[in-house]
């Protein structure tokens, strides 16, 4: 399954740079989760920007989910074409979070202390 969800992700990255290159360029493919049963996938995106960026992410992912399950459908071929569903991926803006409280720390700068245990 890592080899058919490692399959699926590139294809989506491809078409996405390709197709909508100028749209898409704040936004990145973290990871693909297909079921076993090839039915359905989860798509994960990490966004680069606000919560504007964000949502204008979802409401293009939300209306061009057909088109690219169909584009992913001609270029890895399975016994079925997964339904899929996109989510977004929290996980590179809450590394970021870390990276800066700990150069705060480094750097000696109260302006973004850590929450103080009661």
């Amino acid at each position: 399954m890592t080899r058919v969800n490692e399959l699926v992700k590139r294809e989506i990255g491809n078409y996405l740079s390709q197709r909508y290159g100028s749209e898409t360029v704040r936004w990145t493919i973290t990871s693909v989760s297909v079921a076993p049963d090839l039915r359905n996938a989860t798509v994960a995106y990490s966004v680069v920007g606000d919560d504007l960026c964000a949502r204008e992410a979802q409401q293009f992912f939300r209306k061009h989910a057909g088109e690219i399950r169909g584009v992913v459908s001609k270029y890895v071929v399975l016994k079925y074409s997964p339904k899929l569903e996109f989510v977004r991926d929290h996980g590179i803006e809450r590394g970021n979070r870390v990276m800066e409280i700990l150069e705060g720390l480094n750097n000696g700068d109260d302006e973004n202390p850590l929450p103080k245990k009661v």
